[in-house]
């Protein structure tokens, strides 16, 4: 039997940590399986590492600012050009999350007030140095929430008042936004896509600050201000790239995407970027439709299988493709939230819990790898034949 496994991340688990977990489980049920991992990503943490794991490639290290300046380690992966009608050019792939991630503070540091997205703008520099033709950003995890305004810092647009964080921009002028143009001009033979992890707009009743500030640190008057200022910010930035007259048709900052990762979507749209779905992007990029065909059943797996999941993300997306090609998944989760009706309406054949209950109801294990395994070990009871 040809079982391919395609998990997102588990917790403390990365999507690549949680393929290995699935793989020793099932293995050791099922020795004679055929098994190939696949983890996927939906643009946040771990991007880099799901696509260097499927298509290998060079990882190039950097020092680039974090998002209270101080310095961080983050990589480049760059993969080589793929032959074909639907090849590739030599790609580049960076993710937010190593440079203005919310991983990269403490609790009682975060504050998205002054925490800045400079670092992913330098990361991009490193990236277009590297001599790739495309370069794929994952958009998610951030503790930024400035609308990319320290992303176009790093590039040299004028103005201190745009690496200072989303608080500090309210007070931009036009003026600090000068040299938008020619970042835009300097970046124009190379092919930007910015795969995000939401399709959130950057304002509005369902934009970044009435979203996702709150889980950044601010308070709801914090993210009330945080609107005013993301606003003002945007409005200046979009007319500056035409010389005061706003863009003709629908506005950068009211797409979808555009406020993913605290807006920092928007300013990689700003930049001429195309905006994809993280999971669409991390599927392309490992090339999960082809393995699809290639296997007799599908696992897949995240943290908590929900009502989201059943939206968007992963999972939702795995379960379509299989269903495309007639193959058969599963899901396992942390917690299972959700139903048979649910399980079923996705296409999926069946949902499994590690821990039993609602999330938080059981503390978690302290080896969550060997839970993950322990679990998916009797899964494969049910499912290798």
């Amino acid at each position: 039997m040809r079982v391919l496994l395609v998990p997102d991340s588990f917790g403390p688990l990365t999507a690549s940590q949680a393929a290995d977990a699935m793989a020793s489980g099932w293995r050791a049920q099922a020795p004679s399986d055929t098994l190939t991992a696949c983890p996927q990503s939906d643009g946040g943490a771990g991007f880099v590492d799901v696509v260097l794991a499927a298509r290998g490639g060079d990882l190039v290290p950097v020092t680039v600012s974090g998002p209270l300046a101080e310095p961080v380690p983050a990589t480049v992966l760059v993969c080589p050009a793929t032959e074909g009608p639907d090849g590739d050019p030599v790609t580049a792939y960076i993710e937010a999350a190593q440079s203005c991630g919310a991983h990269l503070l403490a609790a009682d540091q975060r504050d998205p007030w002054r925490a800045s997205s400079r670092g992913l703008g330098e990361l991009l520099l490193a990236a277009v140095d590297t001599g790739a033709r495309r370069v794929v950003v994952g958009v998610g995890d951030t503790a930024s929430h400035d609308a990319g305004a320290g992303l176009l810092a790093a590039l040299d647009v004028d103005g201190d008042r745009l690496g200072a964080g989303g608080g500090a921009l309210s007070a931009v002028e036009a003026a600090d936004l000068v040299g938008l143009a020619a970042a835009r001009e300097r970046l124009r033979e190379v092919e930007l896509v910015v795969a995000t992890a939401t399709d959130i707009p950057l304002l509005g009743f369902h934009g970044a600050s009435a979203v996702e500030a709150a889980g950044r640190g601010a308070s709801p008057e914090q993210a009330q201000a945080l609107e005013a200022s993301l606003g003002h910010f945007a409005q200046l930035a979009e007319r500056s790239l035409v010389a005061g007259r706003p863009l003709a048709g629908t506005s950068i900052a009211a797409r979808p995407g555009a406020g993913a990762g605290g807006g920092v979507a928007f300013a990689l749209m700003l930049l001429g970027a195309q905006q994809l779905d993280g999971v669409e992007a991390s599927a392309r990029a490992t090339r999960l439709a082809a393995r699809l065909r290639e296997c007799d059943l599908v696992l897949t797996g995240e943290e908590v299988f929900g009502w989201e999941s059943t939206r968007a993300g992963v999972v939702k997306h795995v379960a379509a493709l299989a269903l495309e090609v007639g193959v058969p998944s599963i899901v396992l989760a942390t917690h299972v939230e959700v139903g048979r009706r649910e399980t079923s309406t996705l296409g999926l054949s069946g949902a499994y819990a590690v821990v039993e209950g609602p999330a938080g109801a059981t503390p978690p294990s302290s080896d969550p790898a060997g839970a993950l395994a322990a679990r998916t070990r009797r899964v494969a009871r049910t499912w290798s034949h």
